[in-house]
């Protein structure tokens, strides 16, 4: 396949297995066998699409695979056909070890069809003791419901798990080999963005690439951009970015002529970032071919406080604008960047973007409204879903506008794959958006910041990743963004900072743990930062996180709905939460 932006993109491999005794055996499963590998890859490729929009793509092994050397050819060609993963599927008894993905970097899965006649379900749990035996884990699919002889359907528990595993595999693969690009250093004393170049090796597989925030500025100030470009950006800009209230005090407030000014120099460090991930063919043409290149960058963090912003405009438009689904070209996959180069709270938002192929919100874990706090603030009595308190989660300008919440799915509010956004839709998000001068107690350079509320009523996962003593763990919170009367947000929101963007949000609480009440999980979150996707994910962040071999310390995933490898069962099923840390220990990081 070829490669764009995001790389080559993974494909997953089918592989049918089958019992390798000829002279009736082997010859009647073919049919059967070949036909379930078939109905795999047709049920990945009808549900599933890479970031770019252009759907999962699987390959099949030539033919059944019986032994060892039907293996090794199939691994050959998935080797040629840029295959990131891989599912076997067998109605019968096969040869375990034999007939087993050996590749320790391929994500694998097993489905052993759950029939009476012949024993796929023997087959499952040999081979998945085999892949633990060998330190190579697999996630075992078996169907709650026995099927007839010669059933070739995918039933939905099995769709379910089989989609699950290879969304996550293909997120897995689209990380390896690219670059996290860091501009910059250390924002402020923020841990996350004292980058890891271990984690990002040892765990995604990718490369960290570091450059100086003057490089940014050496384009602006050479021309290093596209001129005509810039112009039809400016131009986007002049049509679609109202401007908001100036909150700075009035011996505060930049001219005209300065606001300009930070306006075209907001556009060219988008221009400037993006083509620093990715490249740009056109600076070639300009005869600029070494900056033409890129750094191959998934994702970038940008330091800007407070050595850049002490006397250059934020970096504000430009995290807000490559975050989100559309520019002045139209709808477009999102560019991932993290504000103040947090690039753990980067990786997290990477992590929700390759399993939605939707724009992240970046954004504080700033404070917890508890119901007697806002009565008395506010003289507003919480109830419904915000009856316990909620989150305020809210940064300076990096949330993608996406975050609004004018996209809709059956009606709701909602963040969707760029190529399923309308024109309307991208209006909407940017006339629900202002643009304020930046506080200059915060960027004393100028700038620009966002101002937004995001619409109630949409599902969200926020999540993180931490490191601990060189550990990586992650958290997730599933739960809902809520509406608040505008008086009621009036009076908290101008509390933090009334120029920057807002999203209201209320975890989903169980009771017990540390989802007893919001106030808990507000308590037990690792860092400053989150990372918020749109749609309940957890699951598959689970399932994404123990490919990696990075245990999960908080969730409020169901626990029927939480997929890891079968080897984890080895390490205890009354703690799952323990199990997970001590079988990320006993595999390691996924590239050592």
């Amino acid at each position: 396949m070829t490669a764009d932006r995001f790389g080559v993109l993974p494909r997953i491999g089918i592989r049918p297995t089958i019992d390798a005794r000829e002279g009736g055996v082997r010859e009647s499963l073919e049919a059967q066998t070949i036909q379930l590998a078939r109905a795999l890859a047709d049920t990945i490729s009808g549900a599933l699409r890479y970031p770019n929009g252009e759907r999962v793509e699987c390959v099949i092994a030539d033919s059944t695979i019986g032994r060892v050397a039907e293996a090794a050819a199939a691994d050959e060609k998935f080797r040629r056909e840029d295959v990131g993963a891989t599912i076997s599927v067998t109605p019968a008894w096969c040869y375990g070890s034999e007939t087993m993905d050996v590749d320790p970097l391929r994500p694998k899965a097993v489905w052993g069809f759950n029939g009476t006649e012949r024993p796929g379900a023997v087959y499952l749990a040999a081979v998945l003791a085999a892949h633990a035996q060998q330190g190579l884990p697999a996630f075992g699919i078996y169907g709650r419901d026995v099927q007839d002889s010669g059933d070739v359907s995918v039933p939905d528990d099995i769709r379910e798990k089989v989609l699950r595993f290879a969304k996550a595999a293909v997120a897995s693969q689209l990380m390896r080999s690219r670059s996290y690009l860091s501009v910059g250093g250390t924002s402020m004393g923020i841990a996350g963005s004292i980058v890891d170049r271990a984690f990002f090796q040892r765990y995604l597989g990718m490369r960290v690439e570091a450059i100086d925030m003057t490089e940014i500025l050496r384009r602006i100030e050479r021309g290093i951009y596209d001129p005509a470009e810039f112009e039809r950006a400016m131009e986007w800009v002049r049509v679609n970015c109202v401007e908001g209230t100036d909150y700075n005090r009035a011996e505060k407030q930049r001219s005209r002529e300065e606001l300009d000014r930070d306006w075209a120099s907001s556009v060219k460090m988008a221009l400037a970032m993006r083509d620093l991930m990715v490249g740009n063919p056109k600076l070639k043409e300009a005869g600029h071919g070494e900056e033409s290149l890129g750094h191959n960058a998934i994702l970038a963090g940008f330091q800007g406080q407070r050595q850049w912003t002490d006397f250059l405009p934020n970096g504000d438009f430009m995290e807000a604008i490559l975050n989100s689904s559309f520019d002045w070209d139209g709808p477009r996959a999102p560019y991932v960047v993290a504000t103040e180069n947090d690039s753990l709270n980067g990786a997290s938002m990477l992590f929700g973007h390759l399993l939605t192929n939707t724009a992240q919100i970046f954004a504080d874990v700033r404070t917890y409204w508890s119901p007697e706090a806002v009565k008395r603030v506010a003289g507003h009595e919480l109830g419904g879903v915000e009856a316990g308190g909620f989150l305020h989660l809210i940064n300076s300008g990096p949330a993608a506008l996406d975050a609004t919440g004018q996209q809709t799915i059956d009606g709701r509010a909602a963040i969707k794959p760029f190529w399923e956004l309308s024109e309307d839709e991208i209006a909407a998000s940017l006339r629900a958006t202002t643009w304020h001068p930046g506080l200059t107690e915060y960027f004393r350079g100028g700038g620009w910041s966002t101002r937004f509320r995001t619409r109630g009523g949409m599902p969200v996962t926020m999540c993180r990743i931490n490191i601990y003593r060189g550990r990586p763990a992650l958290q997730i919170a599933e739960g809902w963004t809520i509406e608040l009367p505008d008086e009621v947000h009036a009076v908290l929101d101008d509390r933090t900072n009334p120029s920057w963007p807002t999203t209201w949000f209320v975890p989903r609480t169980e009771g017990d743990g540390v989802f007893r009440d919001v106030y808990s999980v507000m308590n037990a979150w690792g860092a400053n930062h989150a990372a918020i996707s749109h749609g309940h994910i957890g699951a598959d962040l689970i399932t994404l996180a123990s490919i990696l071999r990075v245990p999960v310390f908080m969730h409020n995933v169901d626990a029927d709905q939480v997929f890891r490898p079968a080897a984890w069962n080895g390490f205890g099923t009354a703690d799952a939460e323990g199990a997970d840390f001590r079988a990320c220990d006993a595999f390691g990081p996924l590239y050592g």
